[in-house]
Order: structure tokens, then C-alpha cells, then sequence
């Protein structure tokens, strides 16, 4: 290849690689970033606008096309006809008048600036609230203030005290007393339980905020959380019995007051925005048949401003790299956004093909699965899949799932075949769903048990797997009489 052909072609890769890194980009981002993303493309380039959503979005992505073809042995419902990967320009009408400037930004939004909006107080602003209505001296202040700016969510003060404020904020120095005396000051701001330095301490504020005077069942709940937090938590009766001399009733009273609780008091005052999965594909099932479709109410609408385009096209004089170089995002946007879509749309396709049987049967019929295969039955890389499937969701009728859930290795069996991890854990879970609670099963015990099925698994596997099902040990799960 000549010189020149080399330049072009390097030329050209190089023009390329901006959009490559987009389309990168796009597929790798949760569902909530992408809609992030093109929002502030939205607000930022002129060639784009957004497009009014369909009146019935759940019911409009059922005609989306299906792209991939059956793998053998499966079905699915005919796919509707597919939308053009890139529509060309329209021409405006023939009396449309150019501006003859700079085509504006679309607005970021009407927004009335008198519209009421509650505002919900964090709890360190309810505490400095509370602490401007006390005649305190200018020290006391600042010493409560180092407390509550060291809380933390929960609502605890998990830092030593004598750690809270730089040298030389204090002259002379804070004192040990003078810090404890201002920490049962914040204690007692705002609700029992705030500024606590632990657990037992938290439960015992609490309590003894409430009106317990000649009630046996507070005095123990007292007792049993100052002295034998552990024992609690082992769900050990017998040596909570033994150990305070009580009968059964007064202490069953007692575990039911602990468990009024609140272990994290502070956290009903966390303003952090609670962030939800968001499904990127719809799976349901339409007579004997299952259908993968996009889930288009969470898809941002984007197009192309066709009349700002034709406009930049017919203007003539003045620096047009700008308006150039934004169009051309403008394009490279749309179509790495219908890129995007394509390729989460295969992959959740061939994994239905694949995962088949737990859409019939659940977690036990999940079939070994790793990236290589979908990447072999689409005819991609394998970091396509990884990426098109990392924070990807489907919302399924058995709930809602990542993508990743359906990639699980290969356990051997006694015989020939093979099965899932994740179907080792959903076996796992139901064995322990159906134990005797007097008598639940030990990590040993579900060992014995997955190998009377067939399944070959060492003992640490499973109390690995059971761990990750968040389930308590044998010890933690025995109910006592």
C-alpha cells in the first residue's frame, strides 16, 4: 500500500474512533446514565431535539423487530417490521425562513421559580436546628457542632472523641469529660438512639427514652441488651434463660420490645436519592411462546432537528467547523443510540434462548452460561457481551433480573451431565426454606443433601453459595422452645 493510501486509511480510522468511543460508551452505561447522557445532549447540541413519547410506550415496543435468529429448538413470535437504522434528512418546507444565526439550545426545562417544593431536612440539619434554640456558651456550641458534623447516616459517632477537632481548636484543649458532657447533649436533641457510638448503646438509649417504670419485660429487654446482645442474635433462648433466671413469657415480652427498635436511626433521615434499576428489556410469555422486547418507556427520545440541519446546509459565509463538528455528533449520537438498543435487544434474546427453562421453571433450571456463547451466537466479541450486560436489566414474570444473573459456570453432577451454579443456590435456598426450624439444616447436612440429587459440591462451596444467598448459619437460624 502506497504512502498516501496508508494516510488515508489512518486518516480515516482516526475520523472513526470518536464514534467508536461513543458507541463504547453508550452500551457500557446503566440504563439511568444513558438517559443521563443524552439529556445533557439534549440541553447542549442544537441539532438535536427530543421526541414526543408514544401515547402507550409498553405497548409500542411490541413491534419491535427481533434481530437475532432462533438457535435450535427455540421459538418466537414473529417479529414486526424494524425502523430504519438511519433515517435521512427531511427537507423542511419550501417557505421555511433561515434565521441567519446560531440555532439555540433547546431550554433545560420551564421551571417555576415560585413553585412550592417541600424540602425534606437532613438529619444533621435537624440537629443544628435543635441546637440554635439552647442557651449555650460559644465553646459548648462548637463542641456540639464537631459532634454532629461527625455523625454519620446511620446516625451514629463511629470517630474517639478526642479525634474530632484539629489542634489548636480548642484553647485550652477540650477535655474528655467536657466531650462526653456535650455528646449526652446531642443525644438528647433530636429522636433516642442519635449519637450513639454502637449498637448496644444506640438500643439503650432508646429505651430508656420510653416509660418503662415496673414493667419486668422493659427492665430485661434492659438487661438483655446491655449484658447479651449476642445471645440475642444467636437466637440462644435457653442461655438468655439460664443466664437472667427468667421464664419464657417475660422474655419472649422482652425480645418483642428489642425488636421495636431501630438499629439505625438515623438512616429515616438520609435525603440521598434512592436509585431503582431501571429494566432495558420487557420479557413475557404469549401462549406457549416467549418474547424479548425493548422496554421503550425507559429509552430517551432523540432525533435529529432536521430543520436546523437543512438551514446549516444552505447558510453560506463564516467559521462552519462548529456547526459542523455539533451535527456531526448530533448523527453520531442518534445512530450509537440505535446501536445501543440493537445490541441489548440480541443479547437479551439469545440469553432467553439459552436460559429457556428458567422462564418456565425458575432458578433451578438455570443452565450453565458464560459470555463466549452469547458472543459465539451473535458473532461478537465477548467484551460486547460484557459490556451490553453489565447494570443491564429484564423485567421477567418471575421479577425482575440483571443479565448477569443468567451467566453462572458449570458444576459436575454424579452422572453425565452438568448443572448451574445458580441452580446449586436456588436448591440450596429451598432445602432451607423447608428445614425444621427446631432442627435446621447445618452447611454438612445441605452438602449430603445437594449429593442425594446428584449434585457433587464440597462443603465450603456451599457455605460460600449460602452466604451470598444472605442466608444466617445453622447457629443464627435454630428456633428454641
Amino acid at each position: 500500500m502506497s504512502y498516501a493510501g496508508q494516510e488515508l486509511q489512518l486518516r480515516h480510522g482516526m475520523a472513526l474512533a470518536p464514534r467508536l468511543q461513543q458507541s463504547v460508551k453508550f452500551l457500557q452505561m446503566s440504563t439511568l446514565e444513558f438517559q443521563q447522557a443524552v439529556r445533557r445532549a439534549l440541553e447542549t447540541n442544537p441539532f438535536l431535539e427530543e421526541t414526543e413519547p408514544e401515547s402507550d410506550p409498553v405497548a409500542a415496543c411490541a413491534d419491535i423487530a427481533l434481530v437475532t435468529a432462533p438457535a435450535p429448538g427455540g421459538e418466537l413470535l414473529p417479529a414486526g417490521p424494524a425502523e430504519p437504522a438511519d433515517t435521512p434528512d427531511e427537507p423542511p418546507p419550501p417557505d421555511a425562513p433561515y434565521p441567519g444565526d446560531y440555532p439555540l439550545p433547546p431550554a433545560s426545562g420551564d421551571l417555576d421559580p415560585f413553585a412550592h417544593r417541600p424540602e425534606r431536612l437532613s438529619l444533621h440539619d435537624r440537629l443544628f436546628s435543635a441546637l440554635g434554640t439552647l442557651p449555650l456558651s460559644e465553646r459548648d456550641r462548637l463542641l456540639a457542632s464537631y459532634l454532629i458534623d461527625s455523625l454519620d447516616l446511620d446516625g451514629y459517632l463511629r470517630h474517639p472523641l478526642d479525634s474530632l477537632a484539629e489542634d489548636g481548636a480548642f484553647d485550652p484543649p477540650a477535655t474528655e469529660a467536657e466531650w462526653h458532657t456535650t455528646l449526652r447533649l446531642v443525644q438528647q436533641l433530636h429522636a433516642p438512639g442519635i449519637g450513639a457510638r454502637d449498637l448496644r448503646e444506640c438500643l439503650m438509649l432508646q429505651l430508656q427514652a420510653r416509660d418503662g417504670a415496673g414493667d419486668p419485660a422493659h427492665r430485661l429487654a434492659m438487661a438483655i441488651v446491655d449484658a447479651h446482645l449476642l445471645r440475642l442474635a444467636r437466637n440462644d433462648w435457653a442461655g438468655l434463660r439460664r443466664v437472667l433466671g427468667v421464664d419464657g413469657k417475660v422474655l419472649r415480652e422482652a425480645c418483642d420490645l428489642i425488636r421495636t427498635l431501630d438499629p439505625k436511626p438515623g438512616l429515616r433521615y438520609d435525603d440521598s436519592p434512592i436509585s431503582y434499576p431501571i429494566p432495558d428489556v420487557v420479557v413475557d410469555k404469549v401462549g406457549a411462546h416467549w418474547r424479548v422486547r425493548l422496554n421503550e418507556a425507559a429509552m430517551p427520545r432523540a432525533r435529529l432537528h432536521h430543520q436546523y440541519a437543512d438551514w446549516f446546509r444552505r447558510a453560506r459565509g463564516g467559521n462552519r467547523e462548529p456547526l459542523q463538528r455539533e451535527l456531526q455528533e448530533a448523527r453520531w449520537l442518534i445512530r450509537n443510540m440505535e446501536q445501543r438498543y440493537a445490541t441489548i435487544l440480541r443479547v437479551a434474546e439469545a440469553i432467553m434462548l439459552r436460559q429457556r427453562r428458567f422462564f418456565d421453571y425458575g432458578d433451578v433450571a438455570l443452565r450453565p452460561l458464560m459470555l463466549h456463547e452469547i458472543a459465539a451466537d451473535l458473532d461478537i466479541h465477548e467484551s460486547t457481551v460484557s459490556r451490553a450486560t453489565a447494570g443491564k436489566y429484564m423485567i421477567t414474570p418471575r421479577g425482575l433480573y440483571e443479565f448477569r444473573h443468567f451467566f453462572s459456570r458449570e458444576l459436575g453432577t454424579e452422572g453425565a451431565g452438568s448443572c448451574s451454579a445458580g441452580a446449586v443456590r436456588a436448591l440450596i435456598q429451598e432445602l432451607i426454606q423447608a428445614e425444621d426450624p427446631a432442627q435446621p439444616l447445618s452447611d454438612v447436612d445441605l452438602t449430603r443433601q445437594l449429593a442425594r440429587h446428584g449434585i457433587l459440591v464440597a462443603r465450603r462451596t456451599v457455605t460460600k453459595y449460602r452466604g451470598q444467598l444472605k442466608i444466617p448459619a445453622v447457629e443464627l437460624r435454630r428456633v428454641h422452645d
